[in-house]
């Protein structure tokens, strides 16, 4: 498997500092990221970028990149490692899907990539809004790549099936942490309804590219995820994002540990070994994290 990483996995360590020095990052600004900005709240819109606090939001923007969050910003799960807010969630807007497109277009995206709260409250979770935003997109920006990232949809095959048949280039949905770490971590998350969603994406038939991430710093074990990216490519996932788990919060679940660079270098060459297309694994990364090099990477091998 290559060169053992640095640092020893799995144990319990927390330095002094809230954060290392490799996960320093500078904050935001530029003019890109104040036209961003203004478009954004114009458009009535929101990005996951700031939601969930995302410590690659100057980058990004300062490249005119954003993930956009779909139906609200309040969502029906209380999930303690996100930093979106919980609660009860406001009446679907259908104006949304169009005010995406608007945005896309306005940027002049070749990769857009859309998320969304988690919304148990709806029948189809939110389905059919995914999939009236990637017609959307297509209308306003014909030739942008879409990448989705969707919540569980509580393991519908029918509303998973209503995105599948937009056929987006990218259909993400995360499995976020270890299966033993589910209870305390995933609030309304079941792993095997995550991995059903996934091998459902790959048994589809539709020319679809299947996306899952993993954070890492909850506690998990070598072993653990050694035994997760198994399953994952049982269920024939194609890209894997791995990344440092941040704790947004004193209510949030704290860090259990700090991976060094070096370790995610390991493990990206561990996904790789094992058999991923693709595996973008850094301190800092997240799933949207560079998304149209991933998909361009992809699509050279």
């Amino acid at each position: 498997m290559g060169q053992r990483p640095l640092v020893q996995l799995g144990t319990a360590e927390v330095p002094k500092r809230r954060h290392p020095d490799w996960l320093k990052v500078r904050a935001p600004f530029g003019t890109e990221v104040h036209e961003l900005k203004r478009l954004v709240s114009q458009l009535k819109l929101h990005t996951v970028c700031q939601e969930a606090i995302c410590p690659n939001m100057g980058e990004c923007w300062n490249h005119r990149v954003a993930t956009f969050i779909i139906l609200g910003d309040i969502c029906t799960r209380g999930c303690r490692y996100c930093a979106v807010s919980k609660g009860k969630p406001e009446e679907i807007d259908w104006t949304e899907p169009g005010r995406v497109a608007e945005a896309v277009h306005s940027m002049g995206l070749r990769h857009a990539v859309i998320t969304s709260v988690n919304r148990d409250d709806q029948p189809d979770g939110g389905a059919s809004v995914f999939a009236e935003t990637v017609r959307a997109i297509r209308r306003s920006t014909p030739g942008c790549a879409v990448e989705l990232l969707i919540p569980d949809f509580e393991g519908s095959e029918e509303a998973l099936n209503i995105v599948l048949e937009t056929e987006p280039e990218i259909l993400g949905h995360n499995v976020e942490t270890v299966p033993r770490l589910y209870r305390s971590a995933r609030g309304g998350g079941v792993y095997p309804i995550s991995l059903q969603l996934l091998r459902r994406v790959a048994d589809s038939g539709r020319p679809v590219i299947s996306k899952t991430g993993l954070m890492l710093g909850l506690g998990e074990t070598e072993e653990e995820i050694r035994d997760v990216m198994a399953d994952l490519l049982e269920c024939r996932v194609q890209i894997l994002t791995l990344g440092q788990y941040l704790r947004p919060s004193g209510w949030h679940l704290p860090v259990a540990r700090y991976y060094h660079p070096d370790e995610f270098a390991y493990w990206r060459k561990v996904g790789e070994e094992m058999g991923f297309v693709h595996v973008e694994s850094g301190p800092l990364v997240r799933s949207s994290y560079l998304a149209d090099k991933q998909f361009e990477s992809f699509k050279a091998k």
